[in-house]
């Protein structure tokens, strides 16, 4: 398994944030009460094929952590929620994507 990456939560940006390759990969994100709606996804075009995955799943880990249910705005990651439903568990109750 890959190590973890040193993902920040940045609070003043509302974004999580990973630097790769020199580049800034992004989640921006708007938190409303319990729920926090993940509205945009930014990867530099040089990061490998997998690594998409690991920042979204570490995010949902620190997203599960804070005993938040998260709402996807963005095309992306409702993909890969689809595709990984695990993290179903992690939507508002009655919410389906």
């Amino acid at each position: 398994m890959s190590a973890l990456l040193d993902i920040n939560d940045n609070n003043f940006l509302r974004q999580f944030e990973v630097e790769i390759n020199g580049n800034l990969a992004k989640v921006e994100y708007a938190l409303q009460e319990r729920k926090i709606f993940l509205t945009k996804i930014i990867i530099p075009k040089d990061a490998d094929n997998d690594f998409k995955d690991r920042f979204l799943t570490e995010i949902f880990e620190i997203i599960k952590e804070k005993k938040l249910r998260m709402m996807p705005t963005d095309l992306e990651i409702k993909k890969f929620i689809k595709s990984h439903r695990e993290y179903m568990e992690l939507l508002p109750v009655g919410v389906r994507i």
